[in-house]
């Protein structure tokens, strides 16, 4: 056999096993799911499930690793243009990406695996995030008010936040462009702007 043919054999088997453990995590829960019942839905044997993966944690891992990957091969080329400002472009790829793995970023998001994919999957992004928002703050010569593990945990929260609603409504409530433009507003505005005021927001009471 080609090791090409062989790469799409591994890859076709893989995503079998991926798409079964995400198909049944939303129908039953992840804690009730068996290698067993992965594999039946995959149409695969043991043998094979264990030759790639030791357990369905692991299988999990590596749906959000995978996810990941992916996201971040998407993101690169868009993030060295927006170190410069906010564009919004980054959130925008992620709401696509997103859409287009709609189940695997439900099952991440819901916190199957007793929140095991979510902490990782946010991790990912947080550390991430931190990283461009500290080049950033470098090429515009800029010092951050607060710390940027807080901002980036902040505007990480609500992507996230928002991603999970807009995944879970069907049909969507609004087109991925809406979404992230929100999101940027109220980024560069605050909530303050958000909630319609105008002017300066009030000094907070010390007492």
């Amino acid at each position: 056999m080609p090791p090409e043919a062989g790469d799409r054999r591994v890859r076709r088997t893989r995503r079998l096993l991926r798409d079964a453990l995400v198909s049944l995590s939303l129908e039953r829960g992840y804690a009730t799911v068996t290698v067993e019942d992965i594999t039946e839905r995959a149409d695969l044997g043991r043998a094979t499930f264990y030759k790639h993966y030791t357990d369905k944690d692991d299988l999990l891992d590596r749906v959000v690793t995978d996810l990941l990957d992916e996201l971040q091969d998407r993101l690169r080329p868009l993030v060295s243009a927006s170190e410069t400002g906010f564009t919004g472009k980054p959130a925008l790829e992620i709401f696509r990406h997103a859409d287009e793995e709609r189940d695997a970023y439900r099952m991440i998001l819901r916190g199957e695996g007793d929140g095991r994919a979510l902490r990782q999957f946010t991790r990912a992004q947080t550390e991430a995030t931190a990283g461009v928002f500290r080049a950033r703050a470098e090429h515009e010569g800029v010092s951050p008010r607060i710390s940027v593990d807080v901002l980036a945990r902040a505007w990480v929260g609500e992507q996230l936040a928002v991603l999970s609603w807009w995944l879970e409504e069907d049909p969507r409530p609004m087109p991925p462009e809406e979404a992230t433009r929100m999101l940027l507003d109220l980024s560069l505005r605050g909530r303050y702007w958000a909630n319609g005021f105008e002017g300066e927001p009030p000094a907070p009471d010390p007492a």
